[in-house]
């Protein structure tokens, strides 16, 4: 099962107590998820879209609590609930955005997204990376998924693809708060715990290659050193060096993996690492002169 079939999961099974709150849920469900059919006879009827059970029982569960139906939900009883939730009654605008009035309450907003989000959302497996995003018809149903994320002070944003409208998120810290919001807390725990893996790998990878990069550097400094030493050896004369330098040179020839902290330690008297520096520097600067 997929990560994005986990939430849904997680999220069928969260039924809100409060009416206007089912309502909420159950009226972005005949939105995204339904289209209204009209047979032969010339009766409508509602459409269930969507193949995933996850939806499938949790519209049906949503109708019998919220209208009360005891047994069987028929098309009569979908069509009354539907005549209802649809503004206005005409059953023409399951395209469109719902009524506001069914989410101006904060908690009716968060089962909307829940509703929304079970029949358009869709999410990217946190392991590959971090994308979340609602599938809309028309740019009036994006707009009004976005609004109510942003509500939450959720950034989301809004795409054009193909003929979709498509409202996204991208940051692992957006994607985990609308977790919370639509309830999906497993899923949330699932993510976090993936977000801090992956952020503690990519911090030992940085701390690994820095480190690298270090001895590499600290190898080629200490060869050009040698080299220097070894030219001043063979034209120049350790004799014709100072005490300090002649010291310097000797103690770096015989220890060419240390470090110049290690280096100065072995000095008589000891030095400092800015002090091994400078000696090491002038004898750069001497055999720089003989080469030229």
């Amino acid at each position: 099962m997929s990560f994005s079939s986990e939430v849904k999961e997680e999220l069928e099974k969260v039924v809100p107590d409060s009416r206007h709150c089912q309502l909420a849920e159950l009226s972005a469900i005949i939105h995204f998820g339904c289209r209204i059919e009209q047979e032969e006879s010339g009766q409508k009827k509602i459409a269930l879209l969507s193949e995933n059970s996850f939806v499938t029982r949790k519209y049906f569960t949503l109708l019998k609590k919220t209208f009360i139906i005891n047994g069987n939900v028929g098309t009569d009883k979908i069509l009354q609930a539907v005549k209802i939730l649809d503004e206005g009654g005409n059953m023409h605008l399951l395209s469109e955005q719902i009524s506001p009035l069914l989410i101006r309450n904060s908690c009716c907003r968060r089962a909307f997204l829940r509703g929304a989000f079970l029949c358009a959302g869709s999410m990217s497996d946190p392991r590959k990376g971090y994308h979340l995003e609602f599938v809309c018809e028309n740019e009036a149903q994006a707009q009004q998924i976005r609004q109510a994320v942003c509500g939450f002070e959720i950034e989301a944003r809004i795409v054009r693809r193909k003929k979709y409208h498509v409202v996204y998120l991208k940051e692992g810290a957006g994607i985990v708060d609308l977790l919370n919001v639509m309830g999906a807390h497993r899923s949330l725990m699932l993510l976090e715990n993936l977000r801090v893996e992956k952020e503690v790998r990519n911090s030992v990878n940085r701390q690994v290659n820095c480190e690298a990069a270090n001895i590499t550097k600290m190898v080629r400094a200490a060869s050009k050193q040698i080299e220097d030493i070894r030219l001043l050896q063979k034209h120049y004369g350790m004799s014709n060096l100072p005490d300090n330098l002649r010291q310097m040179a000797q103690i770096r020839l015989e220890h060419p993996d240390s470090s110049l902290q290690e280096l100065g330690k072995y000095l008589d008297p000891p030095v400092g690492k800015s002090g091994v520096n400078h000696r090491l520097r002038k004898l750069s600067e001497i055999a720089e002169r003989i080469k030229g």
